[in-house]
Protein backbone atom coordinates (compact mmCIF):
# COMPACT_ATOMS: atom_id res chain seq x y z
CA UNK A 1 0.00 0.00 0.00
CA UNK A 2 1.60 3.20 -1.06
CA UNK A 3 2.20 6.48 1.25
CA UNK A 4 -0.99 8.82 0.41
CA UNK A 5 0.02 11.72 -1.95
CA UNK A 6 -0.46 14.55 1.01
CA UNK A 7 2.79 12.79 2.85
CA UNK A 8 5.03 13.15 0.00
CA UNK A 9 5.73 16.72 0.37
CA UNK A 10 6.25 16.32 4.50
CA UNK A 11 8.42 13.45 4.20
CA UNK A 12 10.65 14.70 1.31
CA UNK A 13 11.08 17.61 3.78
CA UNK A 14 12.47 15.44 6.26
CA UNK A 15 14.66 13.49 4.18
CA UNK A 16 16.21 16.37 2.79
CA UNK A 17 16.71 18.31 6.79
CA UNK A 18 18.15 14.78 7.57
CA UNK A 19 20.61 14.84 4.72
CA UNK A 20 21.69 18.32 5.17
CA UNK A 21 22.38 18.05 9.12
CA UNK A 22 24.29 14.50 8.48
CA UNK A 23 26.52 16.78 5.71
CA UNK A 24 26.84 19.44 8.01
CA UNK A 25 28.02 17.39 10.80
CA UNK A 26 30.69 15.17 8.18
CA UNK A 27 32.24 18.67 6.96
CA UNK A 28 32.52 19.96 10.60
CA UNK A 29 34.26 16.77 11.50
CA UNK A 30 36.54 16.83 8.41
CA UNK A 31 37.24 20.34 8.84
CA UNK A 32 38.51 19.37 12.69
CA UNK A 33 39.98 16.61 11.89
CA UNK A 34 42.24 18.46 8.90
CA UNK A 35 43.84 20.84 11.00
CA UNK A 36 44.77 18.70 14.27
CA UNK A 37 48.04 19.02 15.06
CA UNK A 38 48.74 21.72 12.84
CA UNK A 39 50.97 24.38 13.06
CA UNK A 40 49.13 27.76 12.47
CA UNK A 41 50.51 31.06 12.48
CA UNK A 42 47.98 34.21 12.59
CA UNK A 43 48.72 37.60 12.42
CA UNK A 44 47.10 40.40 14.06
CA UNK A 45 45.35 37.20 15.78
CA UNK A 46 43.43 40.06 18.31
CA UNK A 47 41.70 41.90 15.18
CA UNK A 48 37.95 40.74 14.10
CA UNK A 49 39.03 38.37 11.97
CA UNK A 50 41.88 36.89 13.28
CA UNK A 51 40.21 36.47 16.74
CA UNK A 52 37.78 34.46 14.73
CA UNK A 53 40.49 32.49 13.01
CA UNK A 54 42.05 31.66 16.76
CA UNK A 55 38.60 30.03 18.18
CA UNK A 56 37.89 28.17 14.90
CA UNK A 57 41.74 26.64 14.57
CA UNK A 58 42.02 26.41 18.16
CA UNK A 59 38.99 24.14 18.20
CA UNK A 60 40.38 22.18 15.61
CA UNK A 61 43.01 21.40 17.38
CA UNK A 62 45.88 23.03 15.56
CA UNK A 63 48.59 24.29 17.12
CA UNK A 64 48.84 28.09 17.32
CA UNK A 65 50.87 30.59 17.30
CA UNK A 66 49.27 34.27 17.67
CA UNK A 67 51.02 37.28 16.73
CA UNK A 68 49.58 40.82 17.39
CA UNK A 69 51.22 44.01 18.50
CA UNK A 70 49.92 44.36 22.42
CA UNK A 71 50.88 41.90 24.70
CA UNK A 72 47.85 42.49 27.02
CA UNK A 73 45.44 41.82 24.07
CA UNK A 74 46.86 38.51 23.03
CA UNK A 75 46.89 37.37 26.34
CA UNK A 76 43.10 38.26 26.78
CA UNK A 77 42.66 35.96 23.85
CA UNK A 78 44.75 33.23 25.25
CA UNK A 79 42.66 33.23 28.20
CA UNK A 80 39.54 33.35 26.05
CA UNK A 81 40.65 30.39 23.24
CA UNK A 82 41.47 28.64 26.71
CA UNK A 83 38.77 28.49 28.84
CA UNK A 84 36.17 28.34 25.56
CA UNK A 85 37.65 24.54 24.92
CA UNK A 86 38.49 21.39 26.17
CA UNK A 87 42.35 21.46 27.25
CA UNK A 88 42.59 17.36 26.68
CA UNK A 89 41.96 18.13 22.58
CA UNK A 90 43.49 21.13 22.33
CA UNK A 91 46.86 22.85 22.65
CA UNK A 92 47.58 26.30 24.48
CA UNK A 93 48.70 28.88 22.21
CA UNK A 94 52.01 30.22 21.71
CA UNK A 95 51.85 34.40 21.94
CA UNK A 96 54.39 36.49 19.43
CA UNK A 97 54.68 39.62 19.21
CA UNK A 98 54.83 41.17 15.79
CA UNK A 99 54.41 44.82 14.65
CA UNK A 100 54.72 45.13 10.51
CA UNK A 101 55.25 49.07 11.29
CA UNK A 102 59.28 47.85 12.60
CA UNK A 103 60.89 46.33 9.78
CA UNK A 104 64.17 46.02 11.52
CA UNK A 105 62.83 43.28 13.75
CA UNK A 106 60.94 41.51 11.58
CA UNK A 107 63.57 38.75 10.79
CA UNK A 108 64.03 37.79 14.60
CA UNK A 109 60.40 37.74 14.98
CA UNK A 110 60.64 35.05 12.27
CA UNK A 111 63.27 32.96 14.38
CA UNK A 112 61.39 33.26 17.28
CA UNK A 113 58.20 31.71 15.52
CA UNK A 114 60.17 29.44 14.05
CA UNK A 115 61.59 27.99 17.05
CA UNK A 116 58.47 27.33 19.03
CA UNK A 117 57.53 24.21 16.75
CA UNK A 118 60.72 23.97 14.07
CA UNK A 119 58.32 24.64 11.41
CA UNK A 120 54.80 26.11 10.16
CA UNK A 121 52.54 24.32 8.20
CA UNK A 122 49.87 27.13 7.78
CA UNK A 123 50.73 30.56 7.58
CA UNK A 124 47.62 33.36 7.88
CA UNK A 125 48.92 36.59 7.11
CA UNK A 126 45.77 38.72 8.55
CA UNK A 127 47.82 41.96 8.93
CA UNK A 128 46.35 45.32 7.17
CA UNK A 129 46.79 49.30 7.69
CA UNK A 130 43.96 50.94 6.02
CA UNK A 131 43.56 55.18 5.42
CA UNK A 132 41.41 57.21 3.42
CA UNK A 133 42.76 60.53 2.11
CA UNK A 134 42.96 62.26 -0.67
CA UNK A 135 46.36 61.50 -2.47
CA UNK A 136 48.09 65.12 -1.90
CA UNK A 137 47.39 64.75 1.64
CA UNK A 138 49.19 61.29 2.35
CA UNK A 139 52.89 61.75 2.97
CA UNK A 140 55.74 59.86 2.16
CA UNK A 141 56.66 58.43 5.48
CA UNK A 142 52.73 57.49 5.52
CA UNK A 143 53.33 55.81 2.38
CA UNK A 144 56.26 53.97 3.61
CA UNK A 145 54.80 52.70 6.91
CA UNK A 146 51.65 50.82 5.32
CA UNK A 147 53.81 49.26 2.30
CA UNK A 148 55.95 48.02 5.59
CA UNK A 149 52.56 46.49 7.24
CA UNK A 150 50.52 45.20 3.99
CA UNK A 151 53.27 44.59 1.71
CA UNK A 152 57.10 43.87 3.17
CA UNK A 153 55.82 42.74 6.28
CA UNK A 154 53.64 39.59 5.05
CA UNK A 155 56.52 39.12 2.37
CA UNK A 156 59.12 38.58 4.53
CA UNK A 157 57.21 36.70 6.42
CA UNK A 158 56.58 34.28 4.12
CA UNK A 159 59.90 34.26 3.04
CA UNK A 160 61.32 33.25 6.50
CA UNK A 161 58.90 29.57 6.96
CA UNK A 162 59.19 29.23 3.35
CA UNK A 163 62.45 27.43 3.51
CA UNK A 164 61.29 24.77 6.12
CA UNK A 165 57.95 24.17 4.13
CA UNK A 166 59.79 23.48 1.23
CA UNK A 167 62.77 20.87 3.07
CA UNK A 168 58.89 19.07 4.16
CA UNK A 169 57.03 19.68 0.92
CA UNK A 170 54.30 20.73 2.46
CA UNK A 171 52.63 23.86 3.96
CA UNK A 172 49.75 26.49 3.45
CA UNK A 173 50.46 30.24 3.21
CA UNK A 174 47.02 32.78 3.45
CA UNK A 175 46.67 35.93 2.01
CA UNK A 176 44.03 37.81 3.85
CA UNK A 177 44.01 40.64 1.24
CA UNK A 178 41.21 43.05 0.22
CA UNK A 179 39.32 44.16 -3.71
CA UNK A 180 40.91 46.83 -3.76
CA UNK A 181 44.06 44.06 -4.75
CA UNK A 182 42.57 44.14 -7.60
CA UNK A 183 40.29 47.26 -8.30
CA UNK A 184 41.59 50.50 -7.28
CA UNK A 185 39.09 53.05 -5.66
CA UNK A 186 39.39 56.47 -5.11
CA UNK A 187 40.74 58.39 -1.58
CA UNK A 188 42.64 55.10 -1.19
CA UNK A 189 45.74 55.11 -3.01
CA UNK A 190 48.37 53.59 -0.53
CA UNK A 191 46.02 51.25 0.49
CA UNK A 192 44.90 49.96 -3.22
CA UNK A 193 48.91 50.17 -3.56
CA UNK A 194 50.02 47.81 -0.91
CA UNK A 195 47.18 45.69 -1.30
CA UNK A 196 48.02 45.52 -5.49
CA UNK A 197 51.45 45.14 -3.86
CA UNK A 198 50.77 41.96 -2.05
CA UNK A 199 48.55 40.24 -4.55
CA UNK A 200 51.20 40.15 -7.05
CA UNK A 201 54.12 38.87 -4.98
CA UNK A 202 51.79 36.03 -3.98
CA UNK A 203 50.46 34.83 -6.56
CA UNK A 204 54.46 35.24 -8.48
CA UNK A 205 54.85 32.71 -5.00
CA UNK A 206 52.33 30.42 -5.69
CA UNK A 207 53.43 29.43 -9.11
CA UNK A 208 57.09 29.07 -7.91
CA UNK A 209 56.49 27.02 -5.00
CA UNK A 210 53.92 24.27 -6.23
CA UNK A 211 56.16 22.18 -7.54
CA UNK A 212 57.15 21.37 -3.82
CA UNK A 213 53.43 20.80 -2.76
CA UNK A 214 53.00 23.95 -0.78
CA UNK A 215 49.68 25.72 -1.48
CA UNK A 216 49.44 29.99 -1.94
CA UNK A 217 45.58 31.15 -1.16
CA UNK A 218 44.55 34.57 -1.62
CA UNK A 219 40.96 36.29 -0.11
CA UNK A 220 39.78 39.44 -1.74
CA UNK A 221 37.09 40.88 0.87
CA UNK A 222 34.91 43.62 0.74
CA UNK A 223 35.86 46.20 4.03
CA UNK A 224 35.18 44.32 7.26
CA UNK A 225 32.17 44.96 8.98
CA UNK A 226 31.53 44.74 12.72
CA UNK A 227 28.44 46.91 13.25
CA UNK A 228 24.81 46.75 12.25
CA UNK A 229 24.05 48.20 8.77
CA UNK A 230 23.50 52.22 9.16
CA UNK A 231 20.38 53.62 8.09
CA UNK A 232 19.47 54.76 4.60
CA UNK A 233 19.27 58.76 5.18
CA UNK A 234 17.01 60.65 2.79
CA UNK A 235 18.66 63.69 1.05
CA UNK A 236 16.56 66.68 0.44
CA UNK A 237 18.28 67.30 -2.50
CA UNK A 238 18.17 64.89 -5.88
CA UNK A 239 21.14 62.52 -6.10
CA UNK A 240 22.64 60.88 -8.83
CA UNK A 241 20.76 57.62 -9.28
CA UNK A 242 23.98 55.30 -10.31
CA UNK A 243 25.63 56.86 -7.34
CA UNK A 244 23.37 56.60 -4.86
CA UNK A 245 22.58 52.75 -5.91
CA UNK A 246 26.52 52.69 -5.30
CA UNK A 247 26.69 53.89 -2.13
CA UNK A 248 23.69 51.31 -0.68
CA UNK A 249 25.49 48.77 -2.38
CA UNK A 250 29.06 50.44 -0.45
CA UNK A 251 27.18 49.43 3.26
CA UNK A 252 27.35 45.70 2.87
CA UNK A 253 30.33 43.94 4.29
CA UNK A 254 32.16 40.75 5.21
CA UNK A 255 31.28 39.55 8.72
CA UNK A 256 34.55 38.62 10.57
CA UNK A 257 33.24 35.13 11.57
CA UNK A 258 32.38 34.74 7.62
CA UNK A 259 35.34 35.11 6.47
CA UNK A 260 37.06 32.86 9.56
CA UNK A 261 35.42 30.27 7.66
CA UNK A 262 36.19 31.40 4.75
CA UNK A 263 39.79 30.65 5.89
CA UNK A 264 38.99 27.64 7.11
CA UNK A 265 37.59 25.90 3.88
CA UNK A 266 40.13 27.61 2.46
CA UNK A 267 42.83 25.30 4.18
CA UNK A 268 40.13 22.18 4.19
CA UNK A 269 39.83 22.07 0.58
CA UNK A 270 43.21 23.50 -0.51
CA UNK A 271 41.55 26.32 -2.31
CA UNK A 272 43.88 28.88 -3.75
CA UNK A 273 41.51 32.31 -4.65
CA UNK A 274 38.68 33.16 -3.11
CA UNK A 275 36.73 36.76 -3.61
CA UNK A 276 34.03 37.57 -1.07
CA UNK A 277 32.34 40.76 -2.50
CA UNK A 278 28.70 41.59 -3.53
CA UNK A 279 28.13 42.20 -7.07
CA UNK A 280 29.00 45.70 -7.75
CA UNK A 281 32.79 44.89 -6.88
CA UNK A 282 32.81 41.77 -8.88
CA UNK A 283 31.32 43.51 -11.81
CA UNK A 284 33.59 46.46 -11.39
CA UNK A 285 36.67 44.03 -11.38
CA UNK A 286 35.16 42.88 -15.53
CA UNK A 287 34.46 46.59 -16.06
CA UNK A 288 38.43 47.17 -15.45
CA UNK A 289 38.96 44.35 -17.93
CA UNK A 290 36.45 44.63 -20.37
CA UNK A 291 35.81 48.61 -20.57
CA UNK A 292 38.10 50.48 -18.52
CA UNK A 293 37.19 53.89 -19.65
CA UNK A 294 33.38 53.16 -18.41
CA UNK A 295 34.58 52.07 -15.06
CA UNK A 296 36.87 55.03 -14.78
CA UNK A 297 33.86 57.64 -16.04
CA UNK A 298 32.00 56.21 -12.52
CA UNK A 299 34.37 56.21 -10.23
CA UNK A 300 35.41 59.70 -11.01
CA UNK A 301 31.37 60.78 -11.26
CA UNK A 302 31.48 58.98 -7.94
CA UNK A 303 34.02 61.03 -6.39
CA UNK A 304 31.97 64.61 -7.52
CA UNK A 305 29.12 62.93 -5.85
CA UNK A 306 29.72 63.42 -1.54
CA UNK A 307 27.64 61.16 -0.20
CA UNK A 308 29.18 58.34 -2.71
CA UNK A 309 32.93 60.09 -1.63
CA UNK A 310 31.87 59.64 2.12
CA UNK A 311 31.61 55.95 1.29
CA UNK A 312 34.60 54.66 -0.23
Amino acid sequence: MGLPSVMVLPLLIIVAAGVYYIYHEVMQFMSKSLVRNKVVVITDAVSGVGTECAHLFHKGGARLILCGTSWDKLESLYDSLISDADPRETFAPKLVILDFSDMDVVEDVVVEVMECYGYVDVLICNSSMKLKAPVQSVSLEVDRNIMDINYFGPSTLAKGVLPAMVSRRSGHIILVNSIQGRLAVPFRSSYAASKHAAQAFFDCLRAEVEEYGIVVSTVSHTFINVSDLPPVREHATKVNALAAFVRRQLTHGVRPSELANEIVQMVNRKRKEVVLAHPIPRVALYLRSLVPPFLFAVLAAGVKDSGLAEQM
